[in-house]
Formats: structure tokens, C-alpha cells, sequence
């Protein structure tokens, strides 16, 4: 089974991983996605860090469920940091690392991304298939 591909801007783009296009991510909003099928489907989202992009598994390292549980909002309301929206845990956006709450010290899971004409990718490097936990 072939993998469906675009060619955009020059750039030929693998359908599967694209996640969202690099203009809809502004640094007070993130972006959630779930790529790849069966029992490992991978949930995480996309968040604007200055001109970068940084990518995280959707889980609290406390308490192991989905940071957002209102859906879609993994910010704080001044888009400083992410916030798990269960226990208050705040993480920095660069880095995943959590400053406050109760998984102090721990760090979000992060996901490598590709920015390609004008889009941001899971990196081909990220195995589909692999359980979530072991993306990095």
C-alpha cells in the first residue's frame, strides 16, 4: 500500500504526517492531532514557540491522561506556557519541562517535527506504528 503524497511549493509531502499548515499555529493557540491508526494511534499536538515549532505527546507524565480536557485548549490563557487542565501542572513550551504542579521537574514527551512548504510534519524519523511512549 502505497502512502498518499502531494507535491506543494516544490516540497513533496508524505498526507499522513501533516498535521496542520505553519500559518495556523500563532503562539497563543495550539494545535491538537492524532496520526496513524489501529491500537497506537498517536495524539499529540503542536504549539508556536517564537518562529519554531514544538511537538508533544497529549499526556501528563502525573496522571497519564490528555492535558486537554476541555478539547483543544493546552494553554494558559496568555498562551505562556501549557497547561494541564486536570491538575494545573505548567509546562514551559520550548522544552515541555513542567514548573509548577504536582509532576514538578518532569517533562512532556516530545515529538519531532518537519516544517516543509509551508507545513508542519511529524518527521519521518517518527515510526507510525511504534506505541506513543517510545516516539522519542
Amino acid at each position: 500500500m502505497s502512502t498518499p503524497t502531494a507535491k506543494v511549493h516544490g516540497e513533496l509531502l508524505d498526507l499522513e504526517r501533516v498535521i496542520c499548515r505553519l500559518t495556523e499555529l500563532t503562539p497563543e493557540r495550539a494545535r491538537a492531532f492524532t496520526i496513524g491508526g489501529g491500537d497506537w494511534p498517536l495524539r499529540g499536538f503542536v504549539v508556536r514557540v517564537g518562529e519554531r515549532v514544538r511537538g508533544y505527546i497529549n499526556r501528563c507524565p502525573h496522571a497519564g491522561h490528555a492535558l486537554d480536557l476541555l478539547h483543544g485548549r493546552f494553554l494558559t490563557p496568555d498562551g505562556a506556557l501549557i497547561l494541564c487542565s486536570s491538575h494545573g501542572a505548567l509546562f514551559e513550551k520550548e522544552s515541555g519541562y513542567c514548573v509548577a504542579g504536582p509532576c514538578a521537574g518532569h517533562s512532556l514527551t516530545g515529538v519531532e517535527l518537519e516544517i516543509r512548504g509551508g507545513f508542519v510534519l511529524l518527521a519521518e524519523s517518527v515510526d507510525l506504528e511504534a506505541p506513543p511512549e517510545r516516539v522519542l
